[in-house]
Order: C-alpha cells, then structure tokens, then sequence
C-alpha cells in the first residue's frame, strides 16, 4: 500500500528552503503543491523543479484547499505571522529553526495550532540527525548510565556568508546565537534530559562589519545533574570539520583547498562595491540573490550535490561527546562511537537514502498517524528560551535561569 502523500505548501523560497530541496524532492511522501515568496525569479523555478503554483501571497497558499502542510521558512521575523496565518486556515505546520525570535510569538504559534487541531513540528534542527538519535536510544537504555557532562564545538565560516541586512541584526534574529545555537541546544537538550536549569553565556562580536554575535560559549545546567559546554564560532578561521574527516554539516566531503572560500566572494563582492556601508550591503544582497534558489548562479546545494541524490554521510553540528557514568557516545557523519567501561566499538549507520529524512518521518507520523511529534511547539519554544537566555547573560554578566522546559519523552 503507498503512503499518504504531505501535500506542502511553502512560505519562503530563501535559503533554508533550498537546504530541504533534496529532501522534498526525493521523498514520495512529499508533493510540494505551492509556494510564496517576493522573487519571480524564485518562483518560476519552483513551478518549474515541482510543478505547483507559485507567487507572492501567502495567504493564497495557506487558503489551498489542496494544502495539507505549511513550511514556513520566511525570514525569522515573519515565523509567527505565517504560522498564525496557516493554523488559522486549518494548516498543519513544519516551521525552520529558530522557532520564533521571542517566546510571545512561540507562545502565540502554539495556542494558534491547538486551537486549530493542528500539529506544529519544528525543524530541521541537528536533533533529528540519525547519529544523534542513536545516542539518545543508547543512553535511554541505560547500560552506560546516567548523562553527566556533553561537550559540544563548532568551528565554521557562518559569519561571513552572503546576508542579507537583518541577518546580521540580532534583534531581527540574526547573528550565530538564534541561528545556529538552536542547533547546538536542541542536541543538548534532546540528550542530557531536556530541562536546563540554568545557563551562563559569553559572546564575540569582533567584526565591525559584520555588525551581530558570530561567536558564543555557554555552560547549560540540568535537571538531575548534568551539564553542558557549546561552543561555536562563526568567523571562518580554524573549520572543525577537519576533526570529522572534513565532512561538512550537509553530509558532503569538503575540500580542505577551498579554504578562505567565504571570505574570498564576500571581499570580491562588497570589494566592487565602493566605499559606503549601503552599497557595500546591497552588492552582498545582490550576489546572494544571484546564488539563491532560482537566481542566475543557482544550482542544487550550490555545490554539494544534486537534488535528491544521497549524502555522503549524515549531517552533522560539529564535534559532540556525551559522558555518561559508564561510557562516552560520540556521534559521527558516519555512525557512532562508544566507549564503554572495558571495550570501545564502532556502530555504523548507512547514509539516508534522502537527507533529512528523520524530518518528514516526524511530520507524516503526526499528519497520518496522530502521533505527537517530539520537535513540537514547546520543545522548540523551551530551546528558543535557552538561547535567549545565552543573549541575556552575556548582555548581564549574570546567571539566567530558563523557566518554561520541558523533559525529552
């Protein structure tokens, strides 16, 4: 018997969108039905990839009688307007990490979903990932006992990727705290537990140009004792992939050659621009919107492979160790490392046929099967609230103490 088939729409053609292309287009559980977003250019190349209908309202889509599923991967700043928007037209939704940029809005996405009858799933974060997902089935259970400490780094070029202005302005959710410790804390979270108790943070704004957190460091406590260290930074100098056979966050094998590779087209572009910050801004813009899905410079994963062929290796957040009583867990693109009391082995796990494929699991269980999905409204809004948190005690200098969590089933 063949699956039922998500009919999606989408809200946003930008580049998180183009991260799930390979998903969307190789699962068959998958129609992408319609889409919204300013581009014309972005929207004939959906009609053209997918085959729905495509342009600039979002309220024509969420309106589809034949949309079952709203992914909203707008700009940070307008997750809950369009999630509000889908649930009020009976959507089921997949909203992009972060959830919102305040916990009002998550609040207010989640009341709108379970008023609706609604599932709200967010993601993708990394905590879907198959590696991470074998820790947590170790640890639950229990032969390494409990969890005490989780170390978790990542050293990349985010910072210096093409941007668009609100994303390098924290308060409009830019810069690497709300967007890419969601990530970190979601692992952390998902494995140590679920409730932080408290959090201390640090961190690096070192480029005047590039005017938002590109780096941070934090120490997350938990219920039942344990505790976390993540660290990350953005600024395109060491690349801690190395430490993982220079296997990138997507799965794709790396060329250490390409080194600079980021800051290189960054310099060409703003280089040509002239002298003034806001044309500096705009040429950046304009180059992205070249390379982004459906512009001029496009192409599949821009580099990393076509859409729908399989990953190298699973995806992964940079170099992550868990210690429990009796062991370590160390997650790899590649499968899992234990290290027990007396032995250490290997368990490989085969790369997915479709990369994400953890995500569309979670939403066709919820839409098809009733089943809660763990990434809900208030998973994401109690590792929103952590990341805030991190925002508030490295503005504070003080202990922040998270008070919406919620425990990992």
């Amino acid at each position: 018997m063949a699956a039922q088939v998500l009919r999606v729409g989408v809200l946003g053609l930008g580049r998180a969108f183009a991260l799930m292309v390979p998903t969307f287009a190789g699962d068959p559980r998958v129609k992408l039905v319609a889409a919204a977003d300013p581009r014309p250019e972005a929207c004939l190349r959906f009609e053209q990839d997918f085959g729905g209908t495509a342009g600039d309202s979002a309220e024509r889509v969420c309106a589809r009688p034949d949309v079952d599923v709203v992914y909203v991967a707008s700009p940070h700043p307008f997750h809950a307007q369009h999630a509000l928007l889908a649930a009020g037209n009976g959507k089921h939704l997949l909203v992009e990490k972060p959830m919102a940029t305040s916990l009002a809005q998550c609040r207010a996405m989640i009341d709108a979903a379970r008023e609706a009858g609604v599932h709200l799933v967010v993601g993708h974060s990394h905590s879907f990932d198959a590696p991470i997902q074998r820790a947590r089935a170790l640890i639950r259970q229990g032969a390494l006992g409990r969890v005490r400490m989780i170390h978790s780094m990542n050293f990349t070029d985010f910072l210096y990727r093409l941007r668009r202005p609100e994303e390098l302005d924290t308060a409009s959710g830019g810069g690497a705290v709300l967007n890419q410790a969601a990530h970190q804390v979601d692992v952390v979270r998902l494995l140590a537990g679920g409730c932080v108790t408290g959090v201390r943070a640090l961190t690096g704004n070192w480029d005047a140009a590039r005017p938002t957190e590109g780096a941070y460091a934090a120490l997350l406590t938990f219920a039942g004792g344990a505790f976390a260290s993540i660290t990350y930074s953005g600024y395109a100098h060491f690349d801690s992939d190395a430490l993982l056979g220079d296997i990138g966050e997507m799965g794709q094998r790396k060329d250490p050659a390409a080194y600079g590779a980021a800051r290189r087209r960054l310099a060409a572009a703003v280089g040509a621009a002239g002298a003034t910050a806001g044309a500096q801004a705009l040429a950046e813009l304009a180059l992205k919107q070249q390379l982004n899905y459906g512009g001029p410079g496009y192409s599949p994963e821009t580099g990393r492979r076509a859409a729908g062929e399989p990953p190298l290796a699973h995806q992964h957040f940079g170099h992550l160790v868990v210690c429990c009583e009796h062991g370590d867990l160390h997650p790899t693109p590649h499968g899992l490392w234990v290290y027990g009391d007396g032995e250490r082995r290997f368990e490989a796990l085969d790369p997915p046929a479709v990369p994400r494929v953890e995500v569309i699991d979670a939403l066709h269980a919820a839409v098809f099967g009733g089943v809660a999905p763990l990434h809900d409204g208030r998973w994401a809004l109690a590792t929103t609230e952590v990341c805030l948190a991190m925002l508030e005690s490295a503005r504070t200098g003080r202990d922040v103490a998270p008070a919406q969590q919620v425990a990992a089933p």
